[in-house]
């Protein structure tokens, strides 16, 4: 029993370390444009951000209820797994952070949790109707959904402000962009800081240390820990990726970033309502896109573009291969 409790503290405590690093590594989803538009310093874009991340913690957990119950059947986790699970996201997060890719630490994690159950139990352990409603379609319907609201914010606004000076729309834009970039950064932390909230939850379960008396009952304690820990990260930022989105997919003004951000904001908050487990990167990538694209289609730089989506499209395989290798390892050689 003791040696269950010290495998779970480890799991809980490395479950916050995918947090801070998810909040490192998307720290740029948050604040790329209103940096790269010089509307704010770096500093106080982070901490903007963190502080609507951290006011993430006091929403609903539809997305936490997902992750926690709805991909894996809970009797085929185990305390290992689920560390495996965060181990295969925290490896790839770090990878892809390195070469300054924004890839979605919300897929890594669905990835990793895949990974590891299937080499536990076989396909058996995954729930379908989970990754087949809840998740795969939203790795194409986000970023798309991004790139229409993105378009029609961009269009929108160039209608009615159409017989306004430039100058006139640059001040206006500059302040309401601090407004956007709060709101994207709040539902940021309403999506990504409940899926470590729902794999503390199948974590505490597994080990029976906690009976939810329904399906979306958690710990007090979970719901603050997570957005804690994403704020923290999200202050510490990750500025090879706010130079990727912000500055070398497409060049954006005030009023260009303040429809992205709307745009990736909303759909986020609305899907995130639905209990889905959105990558908030290949939102706001894909609204940066649309705003890009009002200019012309050569704005956007789609060399760029094309290597974050392969980032996307390997996302899920590759932690699920680095989770399943580590469960691997340890089902050889250790159990």
């Amino acid at each position: 029993m003791e040696n269950l409790f010290a495998v779970v503290i480890c799991g809980v405590a490395l479950a916050l370390v995918f947090d801070f690093i998810n909040g490192f590594h998307d720290s740029a989803n948050s604040i790329a444009t209103v940096v790269s538009t010089r509307v704010l310093s770096p500093r106080a874009a982070v901490l903007l951000a963190a502080v609507c991340n951290l006011g993430a913690a006091f929403t609903e957990t539809h997305v936490a209820a997902t992750i926690g119950h709805d991909i894996v059947f809970p009797e085929f986790l185990s305390p290992f797994t689920i560390i495996f699970a965060l181990l295969g996201a925290i490896i790839w997060n770090i990878i892809t952070w390195y070469y300054g890719l924004p890839s979605s630490s919300s897929h890594a994690l669905i990835g990793g949790l895949v990974g590891a159950s299937v080499v536990k139990a076989g396909w058996v352990a995954l729930k379908p109707e989970g990754l087949l409603i809840k998740v795969i379609p939203f790795i194409i319907v986000a970023p798309i959904v991004g790139v229409i609201l993105g378009r029609l914010m961009m269009m929108l606004v160039s209608y009615l402000f159409r017989n306004s000076s430039p100058r006139k729309v640059d001040h206006i834009f500059r302040r309401g962009q601090i407004v956007s970039s709060a709101i994207f950064s709040f539902s940021h932390g309403m999506n990504d800081a409940q899926k470590t909230m729902g794999v503390i939850l199948a974590l505490i379960i597994s080990a029976g240390y906690f009976q939810p008396t329904s399906h979306y009952d958690m710990p007090y304690w979970v719901k603050i820990s997570c957005p804690v820990a994403i704020a923290m990260g999200t202050y510490f930022g990750g500025w090879k990726i706010v130079k990727t989105l912000g500055l070398r997919l497409t060049k954006l003004q005030p009023v260009g970033g303040f429809c992205a951000e709307t745009g990736g904001g909303v759909t986020i908050v609305f899907l995130s309502l639905l209990g889905i487990p959105l990558s908030t990167t290949h939102t706001i990538t894909g609204a940066i896109v649309g705003v890009g694209s009002i200019q012309r289609t050569s704005a956007v730089r789609w060399g760029i573009a094309r290597n974050i989506v392969w980032a996307w499209v390997l996302t899920i395989p590759c932690s699920a291969f680095i989770s399943g290798l580590l469960e691997f390892i340890y089902r050889s050689f250790f159990k």
